[in-house]
């Protein structure tokens, strides 16, 4: 991979773990999944939120793990 697309991966996962870290504190209300990961969501009552919480916390995961990788 060249230089220049290697930046725009990044700036890509960038955007996906801003949008994922959003949409989390959206969908929990609080920021506290960052300290306690899936178990401060695990609990949540209404289960179109712990759906939605749960999808964009693996594509949080994930961006994290390609982040980690390229480093």
């Amino acid at each position: 991979m060249s230089v220049f697309q290697i930046k725009n991966l990044q700036r890509r996962l960038d955007n996906l773990s801003e949008e994922a870290t959003h949409e989390l504190d959206k969908a929990c209300g609080h920021e506290l999944w960052r300290s306690l990961g899936f178990d401060a969501f695990d609990g949540l009552e209404d289960s179109s939120r712990r759906a939605q919480a749960n999808y964009y916390y693996g594509q949080w995961l994930t961006v994290r793990e390609i982040q980690d990788a390229l480093s």
